[in-house]
């Protein structure tokens, strides 16, 4: 007999069962194993990133595995709002989609109907091929599709902030993620991410959410900034990214022992024990 096997539960329904809010961290090396090591620290979240990465739809399978056996929500962010990669992340058993740079309701819309099946939408059937379903494996997928995926859209730039309120009044929309880089750049304010503005905005985009009871995520990996919008009303946020936590921590090093040395007496630095 064939194995049955229940899917894990969506971010919506983690977030139900829980009053604290969610916080994760970015994995975007395109490595399983650092995936599982994530996976494996306690962390709420990871977000597997397929806009600013390397990742491939195989890359992202591969890492959808290796965090499988850890109690973590696994969320993967696609390139941009198309159709067919929607439904080939799906497929390949992204639960949890965050699409970027989703700037009017009519573009939350179409990401909705890429990610349902008819009727309601536009999503290919193809679970009897697919591990979305463990090739069949998950009984009632079909039916009940709707319940195993969530989508989250991106508001990332001045008129996303402004349409906000319509964004997040649309059906189908789960939840609402910020992310201040583009959103600063959209201002005039590149590489500002705690400007005053931005913080207005992001905190804007927050009450929007908690109005239209659709929970707000932030990406703050300045930890001071993270706890403000968290007491602010975020839900969730990401406060670290594998490649990051790697770059500082072996620079930290490098600062500690590799700082060049004081020449001696006759004039020349030590020979390094390399």
């Amino acid at each position: 007999m064939p194995v049955r096997l229940t899917l894990p539960p969506t971010l919506p329904q983690v977030l139900a069962q829980t009053a604290r809010p969610l916080a994760g961290m970015w994995v975007v090396s395109a490595s399983p194993l650092i995936a599982e090591i994530a996976a494996g620290s306690g962390l709420d979240l990871l977000l597997i990133d397929g806009e600013h990465s390397a990742n491939s739809l195989q890359s992202i399978q591969l890492q959808l595995q290796a965090t499988a056996a850890y109690p973590v929500t696994s969320m993967v962010r696609v390139p941009f709002g198309d159709t067919v990669l929607i439904k080939q992340y799906l497929d390949l058993g992204a639960q949890n989609l965050i699409v970027p740079m989703v700037d009017s309701a009519e573009q939350a819309a179409e990401v909705v109907r890429a990610v349902h099946y008819p009727p309601h939408g536009v999503r290919g059937v193809g679970s009897a091929l697919a591990r979305s379903a463990r090739w069949n494996r998950v009984d009632g997928y079909l039916g009940r599709a709707a319940e195993h995926v969530s989508l989250t859209v991106q508001i990332e730039s001045t008129s996303a902030v402004e349409r906000a309120e319509d964004v997040a009044g649309v059906d189908g929309v789960d939840a609402l993620f910020v992310g201040p880089s583009d959103l600063s750049a959209s201002m005039g304010l590149l590489g500002q991410q705690t400007h005053a503005d931005v913080v207005a905005a992001v905190e804007h985009v927050i009450e929007v959410g908690r109005t239209a009871g659709r929970p707000v995520g932030v990406n703050a990996f300045d930890l001071d900034m993270a706890q403000h919008y968290l007491d602010a009303g975020a839900r969730f946020v990401f406060v670290a990214a594998d490649v990051a936590l790697l770059a500082r921590a072996s620079e930290a090093l490098a600062d500690r022992f590799c700082a060049p040395s004081e020449p001696d007496a006759g004039g020349t630095a030590p020979r390094s024990s390399y």
